[in-house]
């Protein structure tokens, strides 16, 4: 049942590009996601300048890299809510949004599930993060 909701989900990215929600199942239930937060996400995040790196494609697509591992293909999306509007706490002079990714060829069960992780937006430097750790300037 997980793989046919990951091949609808990627199927849904392919065919629609920028979508207002997608609905998928994580260990802790059900959240929404949108790759359109009205800020330019799509691109590369750097560890320091360089490997690993985060790409996000604007259909939804990509690929996420840990640490001293090679890259692996993955779908991502921000969670949003059931009307596709992003979530996110504002800050003082940033954003923080919750990025969702699964891997699109899971080797283990554990990358079978969705992960969440940071995403911040941080507007005084003109820089996004990933991790608190991958960056790219915007």
């Amino acid at each position: 049942m997980k793989s046919n909701n990951l091949l609808l989900v990627t199927l849904l990215l392919l065919a629609f590009g920028t979508f207002a929600q997608t609905k998928i199942e994580a260990k802790d239930g059900i959240h929404y996601l949108t790759t359109n937060i009205d800020y330019p996400i799509i691109g590369t995040y750097f560890f320091k300048g360089t490997e690993p790196t985060v790409e996000l494609n604007g259909n939804g697509s990509g690929f996420y890299q840990l640490h001293e591992q090679p890259k692996k293909a993955v779908t991502w999306g921000i969670e949003c809510d059931e009307a596709g509007r992003p979530i996110f706490k504002k800050g003082f002079d940033n954003a923080a949004y919750t990025l969702w990714y699964q891997y699109t060829n899971p080797e283990t069960e554990e990358e079978k599930h969705w992960k969440a992780v940071p995403f911040t937006i941080h507007f005084n430097s003109l820089k996004m993060f990933i991790q608190g750790e991958r960056s790219k300037d915007y």
